[in-house]
């Protein structure tokens, strides 16, 4: 998998469980607090190329996935294509 980078901020729940199933999962992950970074929910949506509403916001190299919950079934459909 290519790194993932997580875009979030410490009191943010979602943000701390994405970590968590890298870590879990093994998975090389980037985290970046928007707020230590200084990085507004309208930078990210540049970025994205839509608006975002919550964080995380989680991307696979170049490609976004979403949140936690579309990061976590990302993370399970890659897992069930391995071990076919």
């Amino acid at each position: 998998m290519d790194n993932v980078t997580i875009f979030g901020r410490s009191s943010c729940g979602f943000c701390v469980r994405a970590k968590e199933l890298c870590e879990i999962k093994g998975i090389s992950f980037r985290y970046v607090d928007i707020i230590a970074e200084n990085i507004s929910k309208a930078d990210l949506e540049k970025t994205i190329g839509k608006p975002v509403e919550t964080v995380p916001q989680i991307f696979v190299g170049k490609e976004h996935i979403g949140g936690f919950d579309q990061f976590s079934r990302y993370v399970e459909q890659r897992d069930a294509t391995t071990v076919q």
